[in-house]
C-alpha cells in the first residue's frame, strides 16, 4: 500500500487454494502456498475453496496446521480475516476467506447456493481504509459450475451491491467459473462492476488449468477505483500450489 498521484494505492491477489492440496489432491502443499502469497505482498488476498476445519487430515496428513488454514496463511502478515463457511460434511467445511492489512470492521457471508447443488458463499467484508474517511467494501465469491446457476448467483449479487453506498469503493474477486465469459455483460448491467484484465486486454485472463491455463474462470471486478498492472502470476511457483493461476492487480482510490 502507498500514497502517490492516484491517492491510495494497494495490491489484491485472488486464488483457489484448492483446500491446500495439489491438483487430484496428491500433496499437501498449504506451507509452500503460505511462502508463495506472502511473497506477493498483497494487502488483500481472497481466498476460495479453503478449508476452516477437518477432523480426519490432521490424523492423516504431515505438516497440517492446528489453526484453520485462512489463519494459517493469514500468519504474521495479514491482521485481520474473515472466514464465510460455505460446504459443510461430517469431516469439517470449507468455504471463501479475506485477508487484510487494513481492519475489516464487519463482515457477512451470504448463502448463495442453488437448491440441490453444490453449496455456494459470498463473503462481503467492510475495510476501514488508514488515514481515511473511507470504507472499502470487498466481496469474496465462488460461483456454480452450471451456467443457470452462477446467472441466479449474479443476481443475487447484484442485489446485495445495489444496498451497498453508491459510491463506495467496491473489489469483487474469486472463482466464477464463468468459462462461456458472460459475468462481464450480467454484472456492468446488474451492478456497474468492471473487471480489470477485461478493461486492459478486452477480455479476462487465462487462469485454469494452472499448469497450461485455457479457461477464463478467475476474476477482479471493480467498482468506483481505479486498477492498474493485472496480471496473472506466472507458472512457478503457482503451477503446483493449486489448479487455478492466482490473479492480482493494484487498485487505486
Amino acid at each position: 500500500m502507498s500514497q502517490n498521484a492516484h491517492g491510495f494505492t494497494f495490491k489484491v491477489l485472488t486464488i483457489n487454494t484448492h483446500k491446500g492440496f495439489t491438483s487430484f489432491n496428491r500433496r499437501f502443499i498449504l506451507p509452500e502456498l503460505r511462502e508463495a502469497v506472502r511473497a506477493t505482498s498483497a494487502d488483500i488476498v481472497f481466498l476460495q475453496e479453503v478449508m476452516g476445519t477437518h477432523a480426519l487430515h490432521p490424523l492423516q496428513v504431515e505438516n497440517w496446521p492446528d489453526t484453520p488454514h485462512y489463519e494459517f496463511l493469514a500468519d504474521t502478515m495479514w491482521n485481520d480475516y474473515a472466514y464465510g463457511r460455505n460446504a459443510v460434511y461430517p469431516e469439517g467445511h470449507h468455504g471463501n476467506a479475506v485477508l487484510s492489512r487494513f481492519p475489516i470492521v464487519a463482515y457477512e457471508n451470504r448463502d448463495i447456493s442453488v437448491a440441490g447443488t453444490e453449496k455456494r458463499g459470498m463473503l462481503h467484508c467492510q475495510l476501514k481504509v488508514p488515514d481515511r474517511d473511507i470504507t472499502l467494501h470487498v466481496i469474496c465469491v465462488h460461483l456454480g459450475l452450471r451456467d443457470a446457476h452462477r446467472h441466479a448467483q449474479m443476481k443475487m449479487m447484484c442485489e446485495l451491491i445495489a444496498s451497498l453506498p453508491p459510491d463506495a469503493p467496491l473489489v469483487v474477486a474469486g472463482d466464477f467459473n464463468d468459462w462461456q465469459l458472460r459475468a462481464n455483460k450480467i454484472l456492468k448491467r446488474g451492478a456497474n462492476l468492471e473487471e480489470v484484465f477485461s478493461r486492459k486486454n478486452g477480455r479476462p485472463a487465462r487462469t485454469f488449468p494452472a499448469r497450461l491455463p485455457l479457461l477464463r474462470l478467475d476474476r477482479i471486478y471493480v467498482r468506483n477505483a481505479g486498477a492498474s498492472h493485472p496480471w496473472a502470476l506466472p507458472m512457478r511457483p503457482w503451477s503446483h500450489l493449486s489448479d487455478h493461476a492466482p490473479l492480482a492487480v493494484e487498485i487505486h482510490l
